[in-house]
């Protein structure tokens, strides 16, 4: 929405999440920008209901913790599958854990990771 040059930003999640598969924070965005992170990345994910990654995350480098907002979203960890399905259900999964998702209902997450690793963004 606007930065109006005092270090402030003023959007909207998913309106400006739209532009940029959902990604509203991280080393991705411009210098100078408020939103310009190296130490975590924050995105606003709408998933219809059957949306899900096309392949699994494999050798992950960050940490992540993934918050249901809406809807109902399961989220694939080895030899365990975790269902969110209450707004505020959460899971959180350390470096190195390979992962994959998928939306059972039409649904809204927010997702930080940290650190934001430049050459790396899987979205």
């Amino acid at each position: 929405m606007s930065d109006g040059g005092d270090g402030v930003y003023v959007g909207n999640a998913g309106a400006d999440g739209a532009g940029d598969q959902g990604w509203l924070l991280g080393h991705f965005k411009p210098p100078g920008d408020p939103r310009h992170s190296d130490d975590v990345e924050i995105k606003w994910g709408v998933h219809p209901a059957g949306d899900e990654r096309e392949k699994w995350v494999r050798g992950e480098r960050r940490t992540a913790l993934l918050v249901l907002i809406s809807g109902r979203f399961r989220v694939e960890l080895p030899g365990r599958s975790v269902l969110l399905s209450e707004p505020g259900d959460y899971v959180v999964w350390g470096k190195g854990v390979d992962h994959s998702w998928r939306a059972e209902a039409d649904s809204t997450v927010l997702t930080v990771r940290w650190p934001s690793v430049p050459g790396y963004r899987v979205g």
